[in-house]
Parts: structure tokens; sequence; C-alpha cells
């Protein structure tokens, strides 16, 4: 507790871990605030809390999931991250190992995005009124002008594409939660997306629609965008790539891959005439090598999405109810 308490150690826990590790010239101006030169454009900021248990799982941890899902937040508005923010709530009696573990992975993932963590804050809460440590990260970024994404742009007749396999990240952490072991490691696939999507947008800045199916998976994120954008949409079930060991996975645990959630995979609708440009453009990057197009946007007064099954036949893709995997991210 003395570690939250505003003195000496706290400022000791800061400088010698936090400021060591996070360290960049914004951050060294040791204000409460950071002061940002901002390109030209239109800011986009998000917020997001990571609560997720096991705090480190094959592929991550908190500290790179906690860059990874904001950046890629801000990313599917088609903006550019400049900066993050980070705010750490430690539950009393939480290791100090394992928090500098967690701070390190954090600095790697924010360096290797090419986005620092500017500013931030750290609380320490009462043995039991945690469970470890939380994280809330806010990104800033600049979007450029003449782009316009949203998730109600969706119209009939434009393309429905992903941008890899889905289900990654979430059997990885059941593995590690329940102790499951497969033939080989699942691992996350936790991963900053605003390269690819600064590639994507560069070659088509019409695309109408980015989203990053996280928690809910697939169904739930094409569930959302079929109602903000009032129309429906047809999945081709063969054309959505989905590793054999997943697959294999969510049929021995009774899941469906299409609602798992995923932290390194985009879905993209665009005019289906650039479609097959931006599957160019997505696979020859490392994070879309496996991209398809896995559907199209349809007419539909209902806002279903609908799978054509391997069997000839179709079905209703509904909305999540309940929580598959509760503190998956």
């Amino acid at each position: 507790m003395t570690h939250g308490g505003g003195g000496r150690a706290m400022a000791v826990l800061i400088e010698d871990l936090f400021h060591r590790h996070l360290k960049n010239t914004i951050l060294d101006q040791g204000h409460d605030a950071a002061v940002l030169e901002v390109p030209p454009g239109r800011l986009v900021v998000s917020t997001d809390a990571h609560v997720i248990s096991p705090l480190f799982f094959p592929g991550g941890d908190i500290g790179s999931l906690s860059v990874h899902g904001t950046l890629n937040d801000v990313a599917m508005a088609g903006a550019r991250p400049v900066s993050l923010t980070a705010s750490f709530i430690l539950e009393e009696g939480f290791p100090l190992a394992d928090l500098e573990r967690i701070v390190i992975s954090m600095a790697r993932a924010a360096r290797e995005a090419g986005v620092p963590v500017v500013s931030g804050d750290t609380k320490v809460v009462e043995k039991g009124k945690g469970d470890g440590v939380f994280i809330t990260t806010t990104g800033v970024g600049v979007l450029p002008e003449g782009v316009s994404i949203s998730p109600a742009a969706a119209k009939p007749g434009q393309a429905v594409l992903l941008s890899g396999t889905i289900g990654d990240h979430g059997v990885a952490i059941l593995s590690k939660r329940e102790n499951l072991t497969f033939e080989t490691e699942i691992q996350s696939d936790s991963a900053a997306l605003h390269g690819l999507v600064g590639s994507m947008v560069d070659a088509v800045p019409g695309i109408s629609v980015l989203r990053d199916p996280t928690r809910g998976g697939l169904a739930t994120a094409l569930n959302e965008v079929a109602h903000a954008s009032k129309v429906g949409v047809m999945l081709d079930e063969g054309e959505i790539p989905v590793r054999p060991d997943v697959e294999g996975a969510c049929e021995l645990l009774g899941l469906d891959p299409l609602y798992v959630a995923n932290e390194g995979k985009l879905i993209c609708i665009c005019e289906a005439s650039d479609a097959d440009r931006l599957l160019e453009i997505m696979k020859a990057h490392p994070l879309g090598q496996n991209a398809a197009k896995i559907g199209e946007i349809v007419e539909d007064t209902d806002c279903m999405v609908v799978m054509k099954t391997g069997f000839g036949g179709s079905r209703v893709v509904d909305w999540l109810s309940g929580e598959q995997l509760p503190r998956i991210c």
C-alpha cells in the first residue's frame, strides 16, 4: 500500500520501473498531462480497460494486449495512432517482478508499434479489492482528410473481407486458464493493426467499414455492423479461415469459432470493385497473409447475418447470448 501512498516509495516505483522502461522525450517532461505535437487532420481518441485472466498467456500478456487493443480501436477509424496513455490499478501484494515483466512487455509493444506511452497514473487498492492488475489505456490518433470509416456505412453489394484466421486469441486464453494441452501450443494473435490499416487506407481511401472482432468474435462484430447500417450480411462458411488446431479445440470444448475473441484481426467492408486490390495489399502484409473474402453485404430489413454452410444449406449467425469466455481482454 505504501507504493500507492504518494510518497517516496511511489516516486521510486514510478521512476525505477515505469519511467525506466517506458522512457521517451514526452514522458520525460514529467508533467501530469502530456504536451503533444499533433499532425494535421482530425483527432481520434479511444479508451480501453484490460482485465484479462490469466495475465500471461501464449503469445502475449496484459501489457502488450493493453497496447495492441487500444491502437487497434484507433486504427479501426482509419486513423494513424500517435500516442498512448496508461493507467494501472494494482492490488496490494502484487509481485513487483510480475509488474516489471508486464511493463517491459508494454514498452516493447509500444516501441514496435512506433507509438509512445506519454502519460500515466498508478493506484494501489487493498488486498482482495482487485485482481492483480488492471490496465486502462487511451490512444490518440490522426485521421486524414477524405477518410470516413463507420460501422453504419456498409451498403448492399459490398464485399466483406477478413484479415486472417479467427479464434486464436480466445482459445489461447482458455487453454492457459483451464490448463489444457494440445499437440501444438495455440498462440494468441495479439498484434497492432495500424500498419496494415495504413496500407489499406492509402490504397483505398473509400473503405466503408473497419472492425476488429474482439469480444464476441466475428459473429458479434458483423451483427453490430448489420444493425448499425440497416443491412444484412451473407457469409460463406468455406471461405472463413480457421486454424485446424483452433477448430479442433473448439469442437472439443463445444465452442463456435465465430464467437471466439480475436486481438489481431480485422474485418473490412468495401466496394466489390476494390476487394481484389485490398486482398492483395492485405496478403502482402505479415498480419494479413491469410486474408480472404468471406461474404457480402445484402439488403435485409431484419439486419440478419446468415451463413451458407458446407452442407449446402444456410444458418442464422445471431448475436452472442451471454459470454462464452469472460475476462478475455
